[in-house]
Formats: C-alpha cells, sequence, structure tokens
C-alpha cells in the first residue's frame, strides 16, 4: 500500500488555550512495501504522525492519502490486554473483521508460530517477559496480514539482544508479507539496521530534516564499513538538531 502525505499539519492548545503547532508542513510519499523509518528526538512529531495516518487523530489541514486496504498497529508497550490470553489477544483483530471459528485460530496459530510463541497461546500477559509481550503485540499486529504497519517504538523498553532478535522477526515477516511499515524510532543504529529508507524529523514545529534511501543489501551487518559509515552521518544530522552550528551531511 502506497502512503501520500501533503502539506500535512497539526496544532494542539496549551493549557492557557494558547495553540502551537506541533507537526508540518509534512510531505512524504511512501511506496508499496517500503520499510520507512521515522528518526528523531522526542517531542519532534513521530507519533503524533503515526496516530494520524492510523485515524486516532485528524490533522488541522493537508491530506493522507493512503490505498484501500488492511492496516496494522504495534503500540510501544505493547497494549495488550489484560483479561485475554496471547490466542485470543492475536485474534482480536480477526474476530473485529468478522473471522469465527477454525480459521480464526489457525491463523493466530500460525502467526504465534512466527514470532517465536508456539506453546504460549493460552497464557495470559502477565504471565509473559517484556519480550513477549512485544511478540505478542507484533503477532496481533501482523496476523491480518496488513498491506501498511505502523510501529512505535515497539522494541524500545526491551534489552539490546532481545530487540536485535525481534527486528531481524519483522523484517523477514515483513518482506514476506511485501507490508508498507513506516515505523517511529529514536535510534539512529535500529533505524539504521532496519530501513530502506530513514527520514528524520526535527523540532519547531515537527518538519521533515533529511530524506535519504539506504544503499545496503541485505542480510546486513552492524560491524560493516558501510552501516558504520551511513549510522555517523546520521548521527551528525542528530548533532545538527541539538547544535545547528555543527556540520550537517548531505
Amino acid at each position: 500500500m502506497a502512503v501520500s502525505l501533503t502539506h500535512l499539519e497539526k496544532s494542539y492548545q496549551d493549557p492557557s488555550g494558547k495553540s502551537f503547532r506541533v507537526l508540518g508542513p509534512i510531505d512524504l510519499r511512501i511506496e508499496t512495501g517500503e520499510f520507512l523509518c521515522l528518526l528523531g528526538p522526542t517531542g519532534c512529531g513521530k507519533t503524533t504522525l503515526l496516530r494520524i495516518l492510523s485515524g486516532l487523530e485528524q490533522a488541522d489541514s493537508g491530506k493522507v492519502s493512503l490505498g484501500a486496504g488492511r492496516f496494522g498497529y504495534v503500540f510501544q508497550q505493547g497494549a495488550l490486554f489484560p483479561w485475554m490470553n496471547v490466542e485470543s489477544n492475536v485474534m482480536f483483530p480477526l474476530k473485529a473483521k468478522g473471522m469465527t471459528g477454525s480459521e480464526c485460530r489457525s491463523r493466530a496459530a500460525e502467526m504465534l508460530n512466527h514470532v517465536g510463541l508456539y506453546g504460549f497461546s493460552k497464557s495470559f500477559p502477565h504471565e509473559l517477559s517484556g519480550g513477549m509481550q512485544q511478540r505478542t503485540a507484533l503477532a496481533r499486529g501482523l496476523v491480518t496480514e496488513p498491506e501498511l504497519l505502523l510501529l512505535d517504538e515497539p522494541f524500545a523498553s526491551l534489552d539490546t539482544r532481545t530487540g536485535i532478535n525481534l527486528q531481524e522477526m519483522l523484517r523477514a515477516i515483513c518482506g514476506r508479507l511485501s507490508t508498507t511499515v513506516i515505523y517511529v524510532t529514536h535510534s539512529i543504529e535500529e533505524a539504521v539496521y532496519l530501513a530502506d529508507r530513514i527520514v528524520v524529523m526535527g523540532h519547531s514545529p515537527g518538519r521533515i530534516v533529511r530524506n535519504e534511501s539506504l544503499n545496503l543489501k541485505w542480510p546486513r551487518s552492524r560491524l560493516s564499513s558501510e552501516f558504520t559509515e551511513i549510522l555517523l552521518s546520521f548521527r551528525q544530522t542528530f548533532e545538527k538538531l541539538v547544535d545547528p552550528s555543527a556540520t550537517l551531511s548531505s
């Protein structure tokens, strides 16, 4: 599913009633099957943009164009239903679309197997580790085989090894499904590892300051000279956001 954003803007009001713009104008197009990472410091509008794309919020002006199709959303903390077991959490979006019975359970079981949770279908969220909860959330986001998947820092709270494992799993599954992915992160390394293209957003208000496709083939090595070169380049971009006197990499 292709996504197009045209002159998108969003403002909020502070407690005194004064309006302040937090996003835009944003002009951006994401191609079908592309894995795009939105990278930037806290408060630059990344999550706001994601929520507008999902329909959870409305932009004040501008246009969002999405193809008609399925989409999934994976939140930072998983947002699992604590009263439902793993299987029921994953089946929830299927049931919301009217699927019932053995087909629903079969689809959920297949996705749980893909994320390494075979045998945990009857467990409840409080019985799972943080990594297993995020695997469940990922399975729920992917079980409908979405054409567009939105992820808001889904692995930020996990230890490094678990996060890397889930990054690799996410890329493999989305590649197999040809899913268009928009992935919000604060981590430069995570973005360079995952993305086909990185869009860096800055403050005052949230705007795009860099938009670049990565010339890195799969599988990727974090130890390669190419990876390190790109990583350092985006770190320079971040330095420019903090210190305008720094040299901005082109």
